[in-house]
């Protein structure tokens, strides 16, 4: 994680979390160090992979709270705010099947509609992967795990719940697919 974009992007999200949120910023910081592990696998995309894990959860920030859903909230301060590259706020605001937690929300078709999904299937899994193999407090931990201390968490019924049980087929298929393809990688 060296590149001028990542850079950029940790001043933004320590700005925003480190203060108000500790235990979100140490996991945004544990997201973008998974997403350095995938620099071999990614190549030219590694340095906007880096930046979309350490702002993924940016719009969790008390002042950027606007709409609750904290994927459309930090695009859109990446957006308006920071003029932030498209591809980068795209990844933001679908981060980890977010378009299913907007349709819970009710929000699906505003999120389509402001930010379509990155057609660069090798990052927006790689993403998830990143954010389903963080726990909370920054640490490494595998999918399955991570997304029973989510419903743990929220709550099996609670909205957050239901969207975890409909999204977790694809969390892992995606999680699946980066760990495959970081096998095959020459050691």
């Amino acid at each position: 994680m060296n590149g001028i974009l990542t850079e950029w992007a940790c001043q933004v999200a320590e700005a925003e979390l480190r203060k108000p949120l500790p235990r979100r910023w140490a996991h945004s910081q544990g997201v973008a160090r998974r997403a350095a592990e995938l620099t071999e696998v990614l190549g030219e995309g590694s340095d906007l992979l880096a930046a979309a894990a350490v702002l993924h959860d940016v719009g969790y920030a008390p002042r950027l709270a606007v709409t609750g859903f904290h994927p459309l909230d930090g695009a859109r301060f990446l957006r308006d705010v920071h003029a932030a590259d498209e591809r980068l706020v795209q990844l933001v605001a679908n981060h980890s099947l977010a378009l299913l937690e907007a349709e819970e929300r009710g929000l699906r078709g505003v999120l389509e509609a402001e930010f379509p999904l990155l057609d660069d299937h090798r990052l927006v899994d790689a993403l998830v992967y990143c954010d389903m193999t963080t726990t909370p407090d920054g640490e490494r931990t595998s999918a399955n795990p991570r997304l029973a201390e989510i419903k743990d968490r929220y709550g099996a019924d609670s909205l957050v719940g239901r969207f975890i049980r409909r999204a977790s087929p694809d969390i892992l298929a995606a999680v699946g697919r980066v760990e495959a393809a970081l096998a095959a990688q020459p050691r």
